[in-house]
């Protein structure tokens, strides 16, 4: 029989002025929307390091609290990797090659940059790609919270709480946009981080220290040998070998990630400057070296502290740690930073979701049947119409979509089976001005369908989940076609590539100076 902690009237009082003044904040900013462009990328207004704090808040998400905590529990320290080398490096890279082309080009959306470099069927389909996978992740954010969060540690109903959760966000997301998700992300950054190293210090604490927590652990038996190897041999059954990792994981989908996602990307869209786009992006990086201390480590502990959970129940372990060592006042506290990282998650995923919607989706379906492109303030309304829908309909299906055993690795998964192939057509569309419409088109999506080949083929590779290999193999193979119809195909004309490739922006003075009069004050 599961056990449940009450609430001491101070903890209810911290959760309900976090609620409270996330709702009212995000409100707020209702102000400074005026427009699409203020709705879905806030007005070009924002300073590099709001934008780094909510790309942080944006990434982890209470997924990560739990998730990465429950795989660390199963797996050992190697799921840390996901931020480390699969962070922090790729944001690197983000900051300096795809971050200035995204925002020199004054898009909305990456599908739209895609549109601009290849052709409308790339923008279209990444699109489409793009709205279906946030979708699925906006379903599992909220179940996962509801259930294993508030369900495990409060025994509150999870359908309750899905929907009092969906309401708050979909209210400030709905009234804001992407100004009231950025500055609201600020405030749920620094609670998440106090209530994360608050369940990280008494973790440790009550384990007796690192090294007692390696010397405990190592002596439960063969079966944790490895769970203090941060890269895992290249023949593990686990879903992370350090060949996954390095290979898939640091070069393909952490970059893809970084550089390709709308929800982390759609930040630096919305910089004040070029600088402050870059600028956003570093700062992220640097917040998100700290992240796998307060996340994973939790998650090591509780093979000492709840060593009766088992890998069966791996994502509940976080929850149970609360439930055994937050005292009252600082429980509250992290049942905020709970509150904050489901809230932060889920906003950015709703208007990232919503954005590409109206741009790349109803914006190329009304393009192809000849229909004007939608007025300011109908992309407005019909952006805050798609918000809420999206929002209601996510929190109907979150259970059935949600409802699996190791929703990390699932995850990660659905994000293999596209990220190898986007990254390709970015990485060539910005260094390689040979690159066609129809080369990109090809990439994409036989890339798409080469992945399901690669992850429904059994005996392929060793892993028992293989999407780091799913994801570099077809990186490759999309990068190979991509190149091959190219060169078949006739070469895109000079205008269609100024300020789209790298070699038509650095050597290019009339661009340059171009670029200087845009990133001037």
């Amino acid at each position: 029989m599961e056990q449940y902690i009450g609430l001491h009237f101070i903890d209810v009082i911290i959760i309900f002025v976090y609620m409270a003044g996330s709702l009212l904040l995000g409100v707020y900013c209702t102000r400074f929307v005026g427009s699409a462009e203020d709705f879905f990328i806030a007005g070009k207004a924002l300073p590099f390091w709001a934008i780094g704090f909510s790309i942080v808040t944006s990434d982890i998400g209470a997924t990560d609290l739990v998730a990465v905590g429950g795989a660390a529990y199963k797996h050992g320290v190697s799921a840390a990797n996901f931020d480390w080398m699969g962070s922090m490096p790729a944001m690197v890279i983000a900051a300096f090659v795809f971050v200035p082309y995204f925002w020199r080009s004054g898009v909305f959306t990456i599908p739209e940059f895609l549109g601009r470099r290849y052709n409308t069927a790339v923008q279209f389909i990444n699109g489409l790609i793009w709205a279906v996978v946030l979708f699925f992740m906006l379903a599992i954010m909220q179940w996962l919270s509801a259930d294993k969060l508030m369900g495990t540690v409060l025994g509150w109903n999870p359908y309750l709480t899905l929907w009092i959760t969906a309401g708050i966000t979909g209210i400030y997301t709905f009234s804001g946009g992407l100004t009231a998700v950025v500055f609201t992300d600020v405030v749920q950054l620094i609670v998440m981080y106090v209530g994360g190293f608050g369940l990280l210090a008494l973790s440790l604490w009550e384990v007796g220290g690192w090294s007692a927590l390696q010397e405990k652990i190592l002596a439960m038996g063969p079966q944790y040998k490895d769970h203090f190897t941060l890269l895992l041999p290249h023949d593990t059954t686990g879903p992370f070998p350090w060949t996954g990792i390095v290979f898939g994981l640091g070069l393909v989908m952490a970059v893809a990630y970084m550089s390709g996602n709308q929800v982390i990307v759609q930040r630096t869209l919305g910089a004040r400057s070029e600088w402050d786009a870059k600028g956003g992006m570093l700062f992220g990086g640097l917040l998100k070296a700290f992240i796998p201390l307060m996340v994973a480590l939790p998650g090591l502990c509780a093979i000492i502290l709840v060593p009766q959970l088992g890998a069966e129940n791996a994502d509940r372990a976080v929850p149970e740690m609360i439930r055994l060592l937050m005292p009252a006042g600082l429980r509250g506290l992290m049942f905020a930073a709970l509150f904050a990282a489901m809230m932060s998650h889920i906003s950015a995923t709703l208007n990232s979701t919503t954005t590409i919607f109206i741009t790349d989706i109803i914006g190329q379906l009304r393009n192809w049947f000849g229909k004007a492109p939608l007025a300011e303030k109908t992309a407005l309304g019909m952006g805050r119409v798609i918000t809420a829908a999206l929002i209601i309909s996510t929190a109907l299906l979150a259970e059935p979509i949600a409802n699996r055993e190791q929703i990390y690795v699932f995850m990660q998964t659905i994000l293999s089976l596209f990220q190898g192939p986007l990254l390709a057509i970015l990485l060539l569309g910005i260094v390689w001005r040979r690159a066609t419409g129809y080369g990109g088109l090809a990439g994409l999506v036989l890339g798409v369908a080469f992945c399901f080949v690669l992850k429904y083929t059994p005996g392929l590779f060793p892993s028992e989940e293989p999407f780091l290999f799913v994801a570099w193999w077809s990186f490759v193979f999309a990068l190979i076609v991509t190149v091959v119809v190219s060169l078949l195909t006739k070469p895109e004309p000079e205008e269609k590539l100024r300020g789209m490739v790298w070699s038509s922006v650095v050597l290019d003075e009339d661009a340059q100076e171009a670029l200087k009069e845009r990133v001037a004050p």
